[in-house]
């Protein structure tokens, strides 16, 4: 662990982040537009607070010009929780798409991954599989960006700016 290591470190532990050219939002997008099917993990009820990529950035500098000495982690989710299967819904609909949703069960996840693994590239890794299985959010006991005084954008915010630059 960090803080072990370094007694006097500041931590920032960001929720998965999202931004023009991610592995998140943006491959999220690329497949909706490719597949009129598009597969869910799990029936999509896993927890997120996706964290706009230059607010951790952000989130990152302010806590470095802390002249606070005391050690801090800082928990940095986005304004708003989503379940999986909201925040697809949301994408498909910023970007005019109308998918069928069709939740497909970890466990074909993780066969899929585990074959992808083989490839000198993987589209999939097991760890992915199992990080989509958990709720990432921030807890509310924790500081963040509210204590470094960051408002942060919301996917949907971010998104129009993503879609309207495409084109």
């Amino acid at each position: 662990m960090v803080g072990a290591a370094f007694a006097d470190a500041h931590i920032i532990r960001p929720a998965v982040m999202f931004g023009p050219d991610d592995a998140f939002v943006t491959t999220i997008l690329k497949l909706l537009r490719r597949l009129p099917i598009y597969p869910m993990f799990g029936r999509g009820l896993m927890s997120l607070q996706p964290a706009y990529v230059e607010d951790v950035a952000e989130a990152t500098v302010r806590t470095i010009q802390r002249a606070e000495t005391r050690p801090t982690i800082f928990e940095c989710g986005g304004p708003r929780v989503y379940s999986y299967k909201e925040l697809v819904g949301i994408v498909a609909r910023q970007a005019d798409l109308a998918p069928i949703l069709v939740p497909i069960p970890f466990a074909v996840w993780h066969a899929l991954a585990w074959a992808s693994e083989i490839l000198p590239e993987p589209l999939l890794t097991r760890n992915q599989v199992e990080l989509m299985q958990i709720d990432t959010v921030s807890s509310p006991e924790m500081p963040g960006f509210v204590e470094l005084g960051i408002s942060p954008y919301s996917v949907e915010a971010i998104l129009q700016e993503m879609l309207s630059k495409r084109g």
